[in-house]
């Protein structure tokens, strides 16, 4: 992600489809997102997760629950 600074919130989400809903419902938004594979020290299931900046952590966890997008855990990382 070119624009993200080093500091970023990995937003864990229940399934593959949960992580592309939640990417489609936070661009919608105008916040920008990654899907990553799920760091290893967070989790060692196999998967994705949502990467967003620090500073759209709380914008973007309100638009996932503003559109029933269930999210497991969100991790601030470096």
């Amino acid at each position: 992600m070119n624009s993200m600074s080093d500091t970023y919130t990995v937003i864990l989400v229940y399934s593959t489809g949960h992580a592309l809903r939640a990417e489609k419902v936070l661009k919608q938004a105008n916040i920008v997102c990654d899907l990553i594979p799920v760091p290893r020290h967070l989790s060692s299931d196999c998967g994705i997760c949502v990467r967003v900046s620090v500073t759209d952590r709380s914008a973007a966890l309100a638009a996932l629950a503003a559109n029933g997008v269930g999210v497991i855990a969100a991790h601030d990382t470096v």
